[in-house]
């Protein structure tokens, strides 16, 4: 351990949209943040080749220059970006407290305030070729990504509520969408499975699984097994949505942070706080619903406000 500790106004962990829209905020109003990114530096965005929805770029852009923009703009009003992993956190629950941080297992900080903003993980297979082919028509997001496939035929592989969202949203756009279930019903709720049902170019696979994604650099079919019969199927598409859930980043604050049943962050009414005074969480650790670029952006931007107006109360 590091025998030197740093005292910091304002931590932020994480590097997504929340992360860098709060250090933009913070910087401005002063608070000199220091970011640490956390393993995958600018966070899920750089797995999305294009971003077609976020606003400001007329011409869409690249997931990951869009996040080098993000970081460049929040370095330019002084955020120090650093590359780094929170392993260990030791929160004050008293008012104007000090909250401790560990970094890499050995750096010690000291922060009086705390944004979160580690995300969610989108819940993957764990096959090999979907995992080489993510960004290559391998997507966890219809509402990111459906667009680029629209007038094409994709899977949807998913039983529960968002797999069918995601497939009804989709079938506005492609031309067909077939929906693979592994068990002989859905668990989607029933007003859901109802709009599936009752969309023509919707096709549902029961008792159906994903066996393997076909393509060499993009995807061009798939290989489906029925998981009663045993019988393997290929299908032609382009592209392929898993809709499996997704998981927050959060078990570094869990027992002291409060959580849903699921373990996102729970925030106070509108605001960004969170049960712990000066730590606020933004993005999608904490919003299951919309889980949108520009969501997280918006909510980074309340983070950093809930700060800085925590820390001028404290004077």
């Amino acid at each position: 351990m590091s025998e030197t500790i740093e005292r910091i106004e304002c931590l932020i962990i994480g590097s997504g949209p929340a992360g860098y829209t709060a250090a933009i905020y913070a910087s401005r109003a002063d608070l000199k943040p220091v970011m640490y990114t956390g393993m995958q530096m600018g966070g899920q965005l750089t797995t999305t080749t294009e971003v077609d929805n976020f606003p400001g770029y007329p011409n869409g852009t690249d997931g990951t220059m869009m996040m080098e923009d993000l970081k460049n703009q929040a370095e330019r009003f002084g955020t120090d970006v650093r590359f780094g992993l929170v392993t260990s956190v030791e929160l004050s629950e008293t008012e104007g407290g000090i909250h401790k941080v560990t970094v890499d297992e050995s750096k010690l900080i000291e922060a009086e305030t705390i944004i979160i903003s580690t995300g969610a993980s989108a819940k993957y297979l764990g096959l090999e070729n979907e995992q080489r082919l993510i960004g290559g028509g391998v997507s966890a997001c219809a509402t990111c990504d459906g667009f680029f496939y629209k007038g094409q035929d994709v899977i949807v592989v998913g039983g529960g509520d968002t797999a069918a969202e995601e497939a009804t949203y989709l079938a506005k756009l492609c031309k067909n969408v077939k929906m693979l279930v592994r068990r002989d019903e859905m668990r989607a709720s029933k007003a859901m499975q109802h709009r599936v049902n009752t969309t023509e170019n919707l096709e549902v696979f029961y008792n159906t699984e994903l066996d393997d994604v076909l393509g060499d650099t993009v995807v061009d079919g798939v290989r489906v097994v029925n998981n009663v019969s045993g019988e393997k199927t290929e299908i032609e598409v382009t592209g392929v949505f898993i809709a499996i859930g997704h998981k927050p980043n959060t078990d570094l604050f869990k027992g002291v942070i409060d959580m849903d049943e699921t373990g996102y962050i729970i925030t106070k009414g509108k605001s960004t706080k969170t049960n712990v005074p000066g730590v606020f969480a933004a993005g999608d650790v904490q919003d299951k619903e919309y889980r949108q670029a520009v969501t997280a952006a918006g909510t980074g931007c309340m983070a950093a406000l809930d700060a800085e107006r925590y820390l001028a109360a404290l004077e």
